[in-house]
């Protein structure tokens, strides 16, 4: 079984499939019972796009639930992350031994090389999109 990411959001904007959420995003400390007395606590508003043939069953400003796996957030932020810092790397030590050491051409060569790998996702942005999609359920308010 996956485990699932869920989230609390409002419906912001529909258009056709799109439907736009906007999620408030804390941190651990925002639930904290001091938080009024520590400058730590954060919190964000987000906005998600999610494609829906349902779309036109939702209406802006109801409150829904967002649904996510953790497989997908994993594999997000490994391209996000990991991914760029293995080039990075790679990219360092190559042109480190290219350029006998010198710190910094092969500083400015590997952040250089980082350009193609997101270029390449760019492209790939609506294949991506659709491997990354959210599911929408309504909120039943009793």
């Amino acid at each position: 079984m996956t485990d699932i990411i869920k989230h609390r959001g409002i419906v912001e904007n529909i258009n056709g499939f799109h439907i736009r959420v906007k999620i408030v995003q804390t941190s651990a400390c925002s639930a904290c019972s001091v938080k009024g007395h520590c400058n730590a606590s954060e919190s964000k508003e987000k906005l998600v796009d999610v494609f829906d043939t349902k779309a036109s069953s939702y209406r802006v400003g109801e409150e829904v639930m967002l649904y996510g796996t953790t497989s997908m957030g994993r594999q997000a932020v490994f391209l996000a992350f990991g991914v760029p810092f293995l080039i990075l790397l790679a990219a360092l030590f190559i042109t480190m031994h290219l350029t006998g050491g010198d710190e910094l051409k092969s500083a400015i060569i590997s952040l250089l090389a980082l350009a193609p790998y997101y270029f390449i996702i760019y492209i790939c942005r609506g294949k991506l999109s659709k491997k990354f999609s959210f599911t929408l359920e309504p909120i039943k308010n009793n």
